[in-house]
């Protein structure tokens, strides 16, 4: 269990709500800090509200170790949640053959350009001086190796329409649909077991 300090700014405890929790379903660190903000063809769902919060993203997604979550200021969170738009745009843009904005390809490339996480041997992970922005980077980085490389055509959207998670499609067959099974793929179970009920029942 993550332990996260409670002064808004190092961390702050899981969120009661399930819906605002983190979703690690992606299968790279940038498609899982997209999914940060959640229903983005509906009424879009803030995961990041505060700086607390953005460090708890961090340590759940071991970019900081859980006893020394980093601090947070207003200013990087402001700054990460233009990142994670950046990100968005590159990966939508890189998904449908298009040309990115140039704006986004400017913040990624700039936040990509600056030190990012040191691994490290031992109990210990990832070292940095700056852990927030060194994480921010660390995420950009992946991005534009995501887009730039082959795994790029497995990216997919998950075609539950309610939901606008980006994951990588590392089946064999290549012909995942859901973000998870847990999420999405069992709610289309359950309508599809549903509708043939109707159907049966109007027979």
């Amino acid at each position: 269990m993550n332990r996260c300090t409670l002064d808004g700014m190092t961390g702050s405890p899981a969120p009661a709500d399930p819906a605002l929790a983190f979703p690690f379903v992606g299968g790279r660190p940038c498609l899982d800090f997209v999914a940060t903000l959640g229903k983005r063809h509906a009424t879009p769902l803030e995961r990041i509200p505060d700086a607390g919060a953005l460090a708890r993203w961090f340590t759940e997604a071991e970019l900081t170790a859980a006893d020394t979550p980093a601090r947070v200021t207003a200013r990087e969170l402001t700054d990460a949640r233009l990142l994670r738009e950046a990100l968005y745009g590159l990966v939508r843009a890189a998904m449908a053959g298009q040309r990115p904005d140039p704006a986004d390809v400017e913040r990624v490339n700039a936040v990509a350009a600056q030190p990012d996480l040191a691994p490290q041997l031992g109990p210990v992970r990832w070292t940095a001086r700056t852990p927030a922005r060194a994480a921010l980077s660390t995420v950009a980085r992946d991005a534009v190796l995501l887009v730039r490389g082959p795994l790029l055509e497995r990216v997919k959207e998950c075609e539950n329409p309610d939901c606008s998670l980006l994951f990588l499609d590392d089946s064999q067959a290549r012909r995942r649909r859901w973000c998870s099974m847990d999420r999405c793929g069992n709610l289309a179970k359950i309508a599809g077991y549903r509708s043939r009920s109707r159907a049966a029942s109007g027979r």
